[in-house]
């Protein structure tokens, strides 16, 4: 991992989602994976990123409760997460979101740049569209 770039925690129950978050977000970040809510909780355990990418709809345990335990530890409380959903972004469903302490919603299928530019906002990074570019 390189030392210079912030670390990402994506979990998502869908390995192709993850794949895919793996190779559009390893360039500018150091990607942690989690293939579900008990598997993040036991890394987080180990090891805190600057970020969690957490999915909502998963078995075992949602993004909802995964989102309720980290609020519970004082150390893992401090992380900022983004909601990670295919979830429609009802009135109801946002307002969740926002009262379980989300800082972002990202809503799948997503668009890599906006995907980029909400990370970079919640992680405090200036965004440079142009960046890449020559």
């Amino acid at each position: 991992m390189a030392e210079d770039l912030k670390t990402i925690l994506v979990v998502d129950d869908t390995p192709f989602n993850l794949r895919t978050l793996k190779t559009l977000l390893e360039d500018k970040f150091n990607i942690l994976q989690a293939k579900s809510g008990p598997m993040a909780l036991k890394m987080l355990e180990r090891s805190q990123p600057h970020l969690i990418l957490l999915d909502i709809e998963m078995p075992e345990m949602s993004g909802f409760v995964v989102m309720k335990e980290l609020r519970r530890n004082p150390t893992l409380a401090k992380i900022p997460v983004i909601c990670f959903t295919s979830h429609l972004a009802t009135e109801i469903f946002v307002q969740q979101v926002i009262e379980a302490g989300f800082k972002g919603y990202i809503r799948k299928p997503f668009e890599t740049d906006v995907l980029i530019a909400k990370i970079e906002s919640v992680l405090g990074i200036p965004h440079d569209p142009y960046r890449g570019m020559s």
